[in-house]
């Protein structure tokens, strides 16, 4: 399965949790995608999302001003 990349760089908390929930209520499980965010909080709000929320973050990957991080839905 390829994976989609949501975009959402420039955007503060909550924000960044908030899309990312809508965009994957559209996705069907076991779908993934990934997140670019340049939140410095999203470190620690995609985790607690993801294990809150019942999807498994692959990955997470430091970029250049921010993160990426390797969602699939559950």
């Amino acid at each position: 399965m390829t994976a989609d990349v949501y975009d959402l760089r420039g955007l503060n908390c909550p924000l960044p949790v908030l899309k990312t929930r809508k965009r994957l209520e559209t996705m069907p499980e076991g779908s993934r995608l990934w997140v670019a965010t340049s939140d410095p909080l999203a470190v620690i709000d995609m985790p607690n999302f993801c294990m809150t929320d019942g999807h498994r973050l692959i990955e997470t990957v430091t970029i250049d001003g921010g993160h990426r991080f390797h969602i699939e839905r559950g």
